[in-house]
């Protein structure tokens, strides 16, 4: 699997590292993220993958970035760039949906790491510490818009960000943490839908204003096919589960992998990666 994926990887970066180019260079913007996302792959530190005598030879590029090269150039804007330009041109050949489900994956890290900025916080049923992926994913399991945070941040305060990237409409399902006026509002405004369960369920209004989004998701799940579209939400739910079950997948954050601009680009290539594996995976069963 990991030679199908390389296959797939290499030419995407290759041909959209030709539109981002710098000048006055050595190494290339395609070889740094190319050098980078095999590291990546292998869930290997840069300078494992900086050695040649970790590529096979007919892999191998004729010259290799030194660990200080890697970690200056991984921060350049052109670099930043490319990435999100792969990143988008993979998502963009998948088919889209009017149905997107928002949710967040614990990324922890040890308990007594050094990163300042990892956070305690709820990870699931339990308290850990380190960064959450904030996704809001497509029908399809394709993440349209994603954030990195700590681990303590809000889900229903992060996901207001998140929905900017809405277009068109349709139903924005989430659990009972975005049952939240101020992102009924956000949602309705972009021309969607959110349902999310009651935060207490039960009970009354009280005495205070609600959205008018907010009403009608509650008399929405009280039908049956409120429901029955709800029970879509767990799709992003498998696709968390997705996208950490095979060698490179995502998983929790290595040691090497601190403070959140490495956290975020470990992610996004992580990411990349899942998308060229679903893509392999579509090929083999159409």
């Amino acid at each position: 699997m990991e030679g199908e994926l390389w296959n797939e990887l290499y030419p995407v970066i290759c041909m959209m590292g030709k539109r981002f180019r710098s000048r006055c260079v050595q190494i290339s913007n395609t070889m740094v993220i190319l050098v980078y996302a095999w590291s990546v792959l292998h869930d290997r530190p840069v300078s494992w993958a900086c050695r040649a005598e970790n590529w096979p030879a007919h892999l191998r590029p004729p010259q290799l970035p030194s660990p200080a090269t890697m970690s200056r150039r991984m921060r350049r804007v052109p670099v930043l760039q490319c990435l999100q330009a792969i990143e988008f041109a993979l998502r963009d050949q998948r088919p889209r949906t009017m149905l997107k489900k928002v949710d967040a994956k614990p990324l922890p890290v040890g308990s007594y790491s050094k990163d300042h900025d990892a956070r305690w916080g709820r990870a699931g049923a339990a308290q850990a510490r380190g960064y959450k992926l904030f996704a809001l994913c497509d029908g399809e399991g394709v993440i349209d818009n994603w954030r990195i945070g700590p681990m303590n941040q809000s889900e229903s305060t992060t996901a207001l960000r998140l929905v900017e990237s809405l277009e068109g409409g349709g139903y924005l399902l989430g659990d009972a943490l975005y049952d939240t006026n101020d992102l009924y509002g956000a949602v309705a405004q972009r021309g969607w839908q959110l349902l999310a369960p009651r935060k207490k369920p039960g009970t009354g209004l009280g005495h205070r204003l609600h959205h008018p989004a907010r009403r009608r998701s509650i008399e929405m799940l009280e039908t049956a096919f409120g429901r029955g579209l709800y029970g879509c939400r767990t799709s992003i739910e498998r696709y968390f589960g997705n996208i950490g079950s095979f060698g490179g997948g995502l998983g929790p954050l290595p040691s090497w992998v601190r403070r959140p601009h490495r956290v975020a680009t470990w992610v996004q290539v992580k990411i990349i990666i899942n998308a060229v594996r679903t893509k392999i995976k579509c090929k083999c069963t159409a």
